[in-house]
């Protein structure tokens, strides 16, 4: 009876210490995800690269990175920010890692509930334990290159707003640099809170939240892409990718959903 109850009585202490580590991984991602929004200081923008397919064109492209490589990301937050009045004039601030040898853990096929949260603890812990990188970050964003000679399309990427990491399926060309951005920026806003704003079965901007001008007569075409829809709506039935974060705009369900303004 004695070993019995010393047994449970370590069983009862196991399961306190695990609610209180619970505990504090909730508190913590709360926190991270609090400051993430409260936009009172400029957000650490760390980017890591990844050859994704081992490729030595790949290869060399991650070489020839360089901070200087994601600064219209800056420049695009900047000038948005500006558009929408916000106090803050550099709201994130891009710095580049080394590279990761490392590929991300995939998500899961089956995407039930339960697989997705240990998928996403999987990564969380996967992003940490790579870091390689001693620098101020808030969002970790995580590159995978891929040459587009030998691979014409890429996974979907996303963004985890849950321990503010993003993870992104690129091009590994200079001439696709633009483009990559485009997806960075989206991602990068998906860890801030911002949601997809396109129908997922056509990849059609949804009107009027996926639209960066919904009150033009004609509505269509449109000139720009709301960054969260990725594509500028043509017609009823065609619409293009943007060229670059020149041809994009954060509209304002978006800027509401990221504390950029208020909701009705």
């Amino acid at each position: 009876m004695t070993g019995q109850a010393s047994g449970g009585f370590f069983r009862k202490i196991r399961i306190l210490i695990l609610l209180y580590v619970l505990l504090m991984v909730a508190c913590t991602a709360w926190l991270a995800r609090a400051r993430s929004t409260d936009w009172d200081d400029p957000l650490a923008v760390t980017i890591y690269p990844i050859n994704g397919d081992g490729s030595e064109t790949t290869q060399d492209h991650i070489q020839s990175l360089s901070v200087l490589t994601f600064k219209e990301i800056e420049d695009f937050f900047n000038e948005e920010a500006e558009r929408y009045g916000l106090a803050l004039k550099t709201p994130v601030d891009i710095g580049l890692a080394p590279e990761i040898k490392e590929i991300p853990p995939p998500p899961p096929r089956n995407r039930t509930a339960l697989s997705v949260m240990v998928w996403s603890l999987k990564l969380r812990y996967w992003s940490w334990s790579r870091d390689n990188y001693k620098y101020p970050k808030d969002i970790q964003i995580f590159v995978l290159y891929f040459d587009p000679e030998t691979r014409k399309t890429v996974a979907h990427s996303l963004g985890l707003q849950k321990g503010l990491i993003g993870i992104v399926n690129a091009f590994s060309s200079e001439k696709m640099d633009a483009e990559n951005n485009v997806v960075i920026a989206h991602e990068l806003l998906h860890t801030v809170g911002a949601t997809d704003k396109y129908e997922p079965r056509t990849n059609m901007p949804l009107y009027p939240i996926g639209y960066a001008e919904p009150e033009l007569d004609p509505v269509l075409p449109q000139e720009y892409a709301e960054i969260m829809a990725g594509r500028i709506p043509i017609n009823e039935n065609k619409a293009e990718a943007p060229r670059g974060l020149e041809e994009t705009v954060i509209g304002e369900a978006t800027a509401i959903e990221i504390r950029w303004l208020a909701g009705n």
